[in-house]
């Protein structure tokens, strides 16, 4: 039996999440807002954290450590990719709350897409996110869908692209300045 944390419990005896979605300012070579919908009905534990998260504070100065041009952005490790941190030791961190249970579904990995990033365990997403730049079909019901950018896709495609296969960003890389929960 997978063991839930009692936060996921509690959310999920509440009943549906109150978010719809992030707004998320970005700062660095990409300028601007973008507002994801989140898809409180398809990952309901993985929405729930990003809002927790989100309403915390802690992604508020998140550098987007992983761009990958004509795959995706990732953004979310809130314990070492922000200022401060051990930017070599971005992308392996998470946040204080137990990894996430998979929630996946048949929605496709396309344009605009955010997906919780993890490890080669399913049930590994934490607190890391990604954006895709395009389709993408290799990643469907392999990663859990939390949203889909709605505006600012303009914004997502001038973040700093990273080097090499990893993408792996060098210098200063974009960073989330504030994600805030819209309603």
């Amino acid at each position: 039996m997978r063991k839930l944390a009692l936060s996921a419990v509690l959310g999920l005896l509440a009943g549906p999440a109150l978010a719809t979605g992030l707004d998320i300012e970005i700062a660095g070579e990409a300028n601007g807002t973008v507002h994801v919908d989140l898809f409180e009905d398809v990952a309901p534990l993985h929405v729930e954290r990003l809002t927790t998260l989100a309403e915390e504070g802690a992604y508020d100065g998140v550098w987007f450590h992983r761009v990958i041009d004509g795959f995706m952005a990732q953004t979310g490790d809130v314990e070492f990719a922000k200022e401060g941190g051990d930017m070599r030791m971005a992308g392996r961190g998470g946040s204080q709350y137990d990894d996430l249970p998979a929630e996946f579904s048949d929605i496709p990995y396309t344009r605009g897409v955010v997906g919780m990033a993890r490890s080669q365990n399913p049930d590994s997403a934490n607190s890391q996110f990604f954006i895709m730049f395009t389709e993408y079909p290799s990643l469907n019901g392999a990663y859990t869908v939390v949203g889909e950018v709605t505006s600012g896709m303009d914004v997502i495609d001038q973040i700093k692209r990273g080097e090499g296969r990893n993408g792996a960003v060098m210098g200063a890389p974009d960073r989330m300045v504030s994600v805030t929960v819209t309603e």
